[in-house]
């Protein structure tokens, strides 16, 4: 593709690709939540900073690594986050990238902030534009956060090295071979980082800035690409583009057509057909006929009613999808989670955060997965004192990575050249928590197999059910942890296992009992005396036709 301003010489460059790009908005991602025991912002960043640059110089992810961070700015309630990044193969191309959601009490009030619009006046519309307050809320943010300029967090980051450490705010870019740049600004804005770079980059080819984003981060990016558009760069003439995946729409008709008419090139808005937050104020109500039958998981009614409360947010206002670019993906289904499949709440929610994860975007656009956060699989043992000895298995372990108990950081720990395996020992604490880890490519989630029981027993958990569809009568195998024999009781949903056997502490069979009036798919909740297991999607076990 070509771009060229006024009296520029035309210059040949391929423009990103919509997986590229993809991959850009998955690595914003990176590193999102914080540590479970706490960090300071500035640590915070330091770890974003230094996952984005691990993943920005991978030459196997579909960014090739010739990209590198220029700002980053992250606001204080760790709400919102967008970035600045430049290509430096010559095609003399950024990308403004904005985060898509996060585990934050505030982000999901901007998500969910939908009952009121508020005009939208920062990018000089002629006509009048509304847009949600949620929107409009995470567009300021976004706007008036003041950001790093440059992406070292240390200050003699070895050539080719990863950085760790302390982030130095206001220093300067990483530069090509990932070594500190030229100096720019402290604490500057979006808008005045890339003014900055913009003004330092060539002239020819014209420069291409890519405005992307997934989930409210392609919300915002809707807004923030004709805020950017509007703005004065002059001499250097950027050409914009316009690339959404999975995004909401932020307001009604008048800001899609307000969109829509933008002149950008590229512009994308991709979307998966069985993705439910695209649809979430402008057609959620097709969501209740999902999924295909004989796959699943069809909406109960528990489903349905939560999609009634969800729509009834809007207030009335009717939302409308820019749609100039629109690019549908995954329409006959052929990606889905087969484990989530059958009529539950839990499956469905479940098959929702699939549809709309980054990496099944990034596998529906043919890109490759961006680097991969810890993931806890098991603690052993499970319970014990401040003193015992852990074994936390898992995948994603770096030999930077920290260990927490709960909130409680651990002090003794050491990682295995493996990746997957933590030895560490228990700090002190009380109750049931939960094991994680993190690094800088992000924090494991909790996991049902990751909880550690101060003075024990051991948590009881339902980890796995085997086969987990079969018939009244027939045999299965449960396993989890905190089984313990002659005091073990199994009820499907409501009613009670028989011929319980506990083989161990992290396995038993039990004999399936009649399915009665129970629905066709239930949970498996095993329970010592007073204590039961938690529900969970491993748990479900599906009742066969006889």
């Amino acid at each position: 593709m070509q771009g060229a301003g006024a009296g520029m010489t035309q210059v040949s460059r391929t423009l990103l690709t919509e997986a590229q790009t993809m991959a850009l908005a998955a690595i914003a991602a990176t590193a999102a939540t914080p540590r479970p025991s706490g960090e300071t912002r500035d640590e915070h960043v330091a770890r974003i900073v230094g996952g984005i640059w691990l993943q920005l110089h991978d030459p196997s992810i579909d960014t090739g690594g010739t990209w590198r961070l220029a700002w980053l700015g992250l606001t204080p309630d760790n709400a919102n986050m967008a970035c600045i990044v430049r290509n430096h193969d010559g095609s003399n191309q950024f990308a403004v990238v904005v985060r898509g959601t996060v585990d934050s009490p505030v982000d999901m009030m901007e998500d969910l902030d939908v009952g009121t619009l508020v005009p939208f006046t920062a990018a000089g519309s002629a006509a009048p534009v509304a847009v949600s307050a949620g929107a409009m809320a995470a567009f300021t943010e976004i706007a008036n956060a003041r950001g790093f300029i440059g992406g070292t967090p240390t200050e003699e980051a070895p050539e080719g090295e990863a950085p760790v450490g302390k982030v130095l705010v206001g220093k300067v870019p990483v530069g090509e071979s990932g070594r500190p740049g030229p100096a720019l600004p402290s604490r500057v804005t979006l808008r005045e980082a890339l003014a900055a770079l913009l003004a330092a980059a060539p002239s020819t080819p014209r420069p291409v800035v890519h405005v992307t984003g997934h989930s409210l981060g392609g919300c915002v990016a809707t807004m923030l690409a004709p805020y950017l558009q509007a703005q004065d760069w002059a001499p250097s003439e950027p050409q914009f583009g316009l690339v959404t995946f999975a995004a909401p729409t932020a307001g009604p008709l008048d800001f899609a057509q307000f969109v829509d008419g933008g002149p950008w090139t590229p512009f994308v808005t991709c979307t998966n057909y069985y993705d439910l937050v695209p649809r979430a104020w402008s057609d959620l109500a097709l969501a209740k006929t999902w999924y295909p039958k004989g796959q699943g998981p069809v909406a109960n009614t528990e489903v349905g009613i939560l999609l009634d409360e969800i729509d009834l947010l809007r207030k009335g206002n009717v939302y409308v999808q820019p749609d100039a670019g629109t690019v549908a993906l995954n329409q006959d289904y052929g990606n889905h989670d087969p484990g989530l499949v059958e009529k539950t709440t839990a499956d469905y929610l479940g098959q929702v955060a699939h549809q709309h994860a980054n990496s099944t975007y990034l596998d529906l656009l043919g890109g490759t997965p961006v680097l991969a956060g810890p993931v806890v699989t098991a603690v052993d043992p499970t319970f014990g004192t401040g003193d015992t000895p852990v074994l936390v298995h898992g995948t994603g372990f770096t030999p930077g990575s920290v260990l927490d108990f709960g909130t409680i950081p651990c002090a003794d720990w050491s990682v295995d050249p493996s990746g997957t395996l933590i030895s560490a020992t228990a700090p002190a604490g009380v109750g049931i928590v939960d094991v994680r880890v993190t690094n800088d490519l992000g924090t494991s989630p909790a996991v049902p197999l990751g909880r550690f029981a101060y003075d024990g027993p051991a948590p009881l958990v339902v980890g796995g059910v085997e086969p987990p569809r079969s018939r009244e009568g027939k045999q299965v195998t449960v396993r989890g942890s905190g089984f313990v024999a002659d005091r073990t009781t199994v009820r499907f949903k409501d009613t009670a296992g028989t011929g319980v056997m506990v083989q161990s502490a992290t396995e038993l069979t039990v004999t399936v009992p009649s399915k009665g009036l129970m629905p066709e798919t239930v949970d498996i909740t095993v329970a010592v005396g007073v204590t039961a297991s938690p529900t969970a999607p491993e748990d479900e076990f599906t009742y066969e036709d006889l």
